[in-house]
């Protein structure tokens, strides 16, 4: 097979799809590798460790997309990229399909086969592919959260540890999953007083045996939500319902519960985001102010963080795109129900249900 790894073209994105030491392996198997003329820049891999790994370079994305039977990346394909796709071609990378109804359609007209990091599933349900990045970006929540907070970027002026007889600043976090706990980890190790919502019981549970003293759990519900919005200084959405768009848990009307400054950090804004004033921002201009609360909504915050982001994107997707490459899309699928709920489109056709629910659109089982 011929796999190739187009540079990113997302703005603000320096994160690429495949290290050299994955090229190597998948020459080493017998495939031919492309790689497009300083795809790994962003993250520190220049072109000559790509070619000591056997792989070819291509001066432009279109000749990648051209050849290749499979594309690898990391962001959902832009339209530049929807275009150069093709029948049959596979294309492994995170779709986030359920929050763009336009890059669904793209996809389905191109009848590529779109298989999402993000769909994909281990033998206890868990998202092995999405967990890499959710653990960057919960942990990078906190960070751009403190910084916003700071009185120069329109926040009100909270140190989030505090100091000797100043009252730590106040983090809300709403869902415990990979991102929830990474963020409301990093907010207890700077000194913060946290509260983390949940809607499992049983995550609860779980989570009281191994959090810091100065995280307090609470069961998720509209109420709490509101009652803790009036206490937060800084809010972090980090909801996921996997394939679908994250639900609304806070309403334009909600805001003035908060206090002017506050900050909120909507990690679920690849899905939508769970925040109703959410929408996209980019790193170049990651924030905009609505009723006087700092939202930042970044699509795609471990871009900014490219390194650490793409070795560990790498050491999870590695052995998946050396089987996809190996056996093919529809011969994994059938080995692997985890991998087969990765497969969002299949040459025209929307195999994901919840990404068809979102949309109103048709879903078709993949078998």
């Amino acid at each position: 097979m011929i796999v190739g790894c187009p540079r990113e073209i997302k703005t603000q994105e320096y994160r690429v799809g495949m290290l050299p030491v994955v090229a190597e392996m998948l020459v080493k198997a017998g495939h031919t590798v492309l790689i497009e003329r300083g795809a790994g820049l962003g993250s520190g891999f220049p072109d000559e460790l790509y070619t000591a790994a056997g792989a070819a370079i291509c001066p432009a994305a279109a000749e990648v997309f051209k050849r290749a039977d499979m594309i690898v990346k990391v962001k959902e394909p832009q339209a530049a990229e929807i275009a150069m796709l093709r029948k049959g071609q596979i294309l492994f990378t995170y779709l986030h399909l359920a929050a763009d109804r336009t890059l669904t359609e793209g996809c389905l007209r191109s009848g590529c086969i779109g298989v999402a990091y993000e769909t994909l599933t281990d033998a206890r349900g868990r998202l092995p592919l999405l967990t890499p990045m959710s653990e960057v970006a919960g942990k990078m929540s906190i960070q751009e959260g403190a910084k916003y907070l700071e009185r120069p970027f329109g926040g009100r002026g909270v140190l989030l540890g505090g100091v000797p007889g100043v009252e730590p600043g106040h983090v809300l976090v709403i869902g415990g999953g990979v991102v929830g706990t990474c963020a409301a980890r990093m907010a207890a190790g700077l000194g913060a007083k946290v509260t983390l919502l949940d809607i499992s019981l049983d995550r609860l549970r779980e989570l009281d045996e191994w959090m810091p003293p100065n995280v307090t759990l609470r069961y998720s519900d509209a109420h709490t939500v509101r009652e803790y919005l009036a206490w937060a200084d800084l809010v972090v959405g980090a909801v996921l319902i996997p394939g679908a768009a994250a639900p609304k848990l806070i309403r334009r009307e909600d805001l003035k519960l908060m206090r002017p400054g506050s900050v909120i950090v909507d990690v679920a804004v690849d899905q939508g985001g769970c925040v109703e004033t959410t929408r996209p921002t980019t790193h170049d201009n990651p924030v905009f102010e609505v009723d006087g609360v700092v939202h930042y909504c970044v699509a795609n915050m471990p871009g900014a963080v490219a390194r650490t982001s793409t070795i560990g994107l790498n050491n999870a997707t590695m052995p998946w795109t050396l089987r996809l490459a190996g056996e093919g899309p529809h011969a994994l699928a059938r080995a692997s129900k985890g991998f087969a709920d990765a497969i969002n489109i299949d040459c025209g056709r929307l195999t994901n249900k919840p990404v068809a629910e979102a949309h109103g659109l048709k879903y078709e089982p993949l078998f």
